[in-house]
Order: structure tokens, then sequence, then C-alpha cells
């Protein structure tokens, strides 16, 4: 099994559609006895957070957005987690919304430690 993804920092390769998660957007992952949870924002994105399990290197979960045009999107995911080359962790990802229609797959790598670190150093 690829190794936890607790604490880390992950963000899409690419960007969604217009609204969505995109490049600018960061989640902060955590992960307990097979269950796991993170807190997301940036670009389109105000606040997000998704929960829910692990078995081996599937997630399922469920997730929730505040978009900065002050609506709100829920879908469901599931995800495999590969281990890249350089020990990075990366979520291939295969999600539908629930609270409107569309479905698609995205991609989001962990974010190397002094990438998470200029991004802390230049947060509000």
């Amino acid at each position: 099994m690829p190794r936890s993804l607790d604490g880390l920092v992950l963000a899409p390769v690419v960007d969604q559609a217009p609204g969505q998660v995109g490049t600018r957007t960061r989640f902060a992952y955590h992960e307990k006895d097979g269950e796991i949870w993170a807190e997301y924002a940036g670009g389109d994105v105000v606040r997000g957070h998704l929960v829910g399990t692990r078995e081996n290197d599937r997630l399922d979960f469920r997730y929730v957005q505040l978009k900065q045009d002050g609506t709100t999107s829920s879908g469901h995911c599931v995800s495999t987690v590969v281990e890249l080359p350089d020990g990075r962790v990366r979520l291939e990802e295969n999600w539908e919304w629930e609270s409107q229609t569309g479905s698609g797959t995205s991609v989001v790598e962990q974010l190397s430690v002094e990438v998470v670190q200029q991004v802390t150093e230049h947060a509000p």
C-alpha cells in the first residue's frame, strides 16, 4: 500500500472547467485508521471539505465546496493512490457531481516541501 496521506498537501496538475477546482487549489489531507478527510481552498473555491474511506490504494469520498460566487456544490469521487518514482503521491480521480450535472477525471499530486513552504510564507 502506498504511504499515508496524513499531513500531505496536494494540488491539481491541470485546471478543470471554470468555477471548479484548479491548479491554485490546495488540498490538506488527513488519514487515520482507514478514514480520510481534507480541507481545500484556492482559485474559485473559497472553502471545501472531503470525507471518506481508504482501502489499500483506493479512496472513496464525498466532497462539498463553497465557490467565489457564493454557490455550493457537492459530489462523489473514487481515487487511486499512486506513489511516483520521486516518492511523492498522486491521486488519479474519477468524480461525479451530485448537486448538478457533470463528471470527469482529474489528477492531483503531492507538492514538494519547498512549494508548501513558499505557499505558507505567502499566505495572508
